[in-house]
């Protein structure tokens, strides 16, 4: 199962939540997001247990716990899509038909 992790401390490297993550069962992989540009934690990560019962024990344990300062959002992660609901980098704006002023009829 796939785990969500937010509102993670800057601080927090993949082993601290390896280590958080441990304690409910076996951890497959760890990775907590990063600026591309800064390197800088994101203040979220994601964690992977094989075991189903072991993943939900650990959400239980941890979402809404302390770890570094920070308390933890921890849940089930959604599937990646394609589309994320975002407008596709463009911002606002109208979508389509004429740009101009009023009415035409």
């Amino acid at each position: 199962m796939n785990i969500y992790v937010g509102n993670l401390s800057y601080e927090v490297t993949e082993e601290d939540l390896k280590e958080a993550f441990e304690v409910f069962g076996e951890v497959e992989t760890v990775k907590v997001l990063k600026d591309y540009d800064t390197g800088r934690s994101k203040g979220f990560g994601f964690v992977e247990m094989s075991n189903n019962a072991h993943a939900q024990s650990a959400i239980d344990g941890l979402n809404d716990k302390e770890l570094k300062g920070r308390t933890l959002k921890v849940n089930t992660a959604r599937p990646r899509t394609e589309d994320r609901g975002g407008r596709g980098g463009f911002g606002g704006g109208r979508r389509g038909g004429r740009q101009g002023g009023g009415r035409r009829f």
